[in-house]
């Protein structure tokens, strides 16, 4: 993980942005369409539902990516986890896997909280089919340490995301889907999180825990 490619800072600024619009591109699209449909159908509840639903999930992915992503105040702030569990929750509702998280609410460094919520999305996106997600988060003020519990069918944790973590170099340069997995393991660099991954059958563990 120490040999992470080199990016720079406009680099990552535009990956990072190029990945949210992928995100939020497709919620707000439906909205679009929704709304076409209502001016042909004023009345017509399917395009209204349409509208709803996709508004509520691109509010929640807004609202998980201005934590997961954005600066969220100064160098020096503090997050509630209690917040970044409410944005997961909110993001992951709309998504193929369920979420679960057990741990205390407290404060701590942003870039703690923010290295979380990535590794989720990391998380989420070893699970196609869907499946399960299990957040523990143990110690945070003092002794931090996040598991993740991975659980489901065409399980697969994304290739990128290991080469990295293994310290490896990438073949190709990072886009914006790649981008995702290298912030989750710099934030975690940052913070001087090491992180670990095992895989058994259709279950993976991801362990961020404060190196010894």
């Amino acid at each position: 993980m120490a040999n992470l490619p080199d990016v720079s800072a406009p680099d990552l600024a535009a990956l990072l942005a190029s990945r949210l619009c992928h995100d939020i591109i497709s919620p707000v699209g439906a909205i679009q369409s929704g709304l076409e449909l209502l001016e042909e159908m004023p009345d017509d509840p399917d395009a209204m539902a349409l509208v709803r639903s996709s508004t509520k999930s691109a509010v929640a992915k807004l609202q998980f990516a201005r934590i997961a992503f954005g600066a969220s105040g100064s160098p020096q702030a503090s997050l509630d986890l209690g917040d970044a569990r409410s944005v997961a929750e909110g993001f992951m509702g709309f998504e193929k896997p369920t979420l679960t998280w057990n741990g205390e609410r407290a404060y701590v460094a942003k870039n703690l909280a923010k290295t979380l919520l990535n590794l989720i999305v990391v998380a989420n996106s070893c699970l196609p089919r869907g499946g399960t997600i299990d957040v523990s988060v143990e110690t945070p003020e003092t002794d931090p340490r996040f598991t993740l519990v991975i659980s489901g069918p065409r399980l697969r944790v994304p290739e990128r995301f290991l080469i990295m973590l293994n310290g490896k170099g990438l073949e190709e340069p990072l886009d914006s889907y790649g981008i995702q997995p290298y912030y989750a393991l710099l934030l975690a660099q940052e913070t001087g999180l090491g992180i670990e991954v095992s895989v058994e059958g259709e279950t993976a563990r991801i362990v961020a825990a404060k190196k010894a």
